[in-house]
């Protein structure tokens, strides 16, 4: 279980993930040694699973983001399985999550402008496998991403 000068660590890590380690130690006021083992045995435990690349698709062309939740048809017990083999082949799908409930699957979807999500919502999103029902929210705004977790 990490402890306050881990979490101390984390909080630095999430604040400013570009961060060397010199200055990350220098900010968690421990050794730059001290922050080395300390990540090491956080990637061990499984707490830290790396540093991601934020993109901000808007930034670089793709205007519409849509999260679209699906239920399938259950009929079929492989209605899972081909469902996710088939929405990993679409490009434009940026996230996939599964649920138990009354939606199966939630994915985010992004396009360049409104007639390209028109294309990909027809050629490559209704031809999906075992499709009951589709309800799509298209994203205005984040207001709140995550990253303001107290540790």
């Amino acid at each position: 279980m990490p402890d306050d000068t881990d979490r101390r660590i984390l909080r630095q890590l999430l604040a400013d993930p570009s961060a060397s380690n010199a200055q990350l130690a220098e900010r968690a006021s421990v050794t730059t040694a001290s922050l080395w083992r300390r990540m090491e045995r956080l990637r061990e435990a499984d707490v830290l699973k790396g540093v991601q690349a934020r993109i901000n698709w808007r930034a670089l062309g793709w205007e519409v983001q849509v999260s679209l939740r699906f239920t399938l048809d259950k009929t079929n017990p492989r209605a899972f399985d081909e469902f996710l083999v088939a929405v990993r082949n679409v490009p434009e799908v940026i996230e996939i999550q599964s649920f138990l409930g009354s939606v199966d699957w939630r994915l985010s979807v992004i396009a360049r402008d409104m007639p390209h999500w028109q294309q990909v919502y027809r050629d490559r999103i209704l031809t999906l496998p075992h499709i009951a029902d589709i309800d799509a929210l298209m994203l205005v705004s984040t207001i709140k991403d995550g990253e303001d977790l107290a540790l």
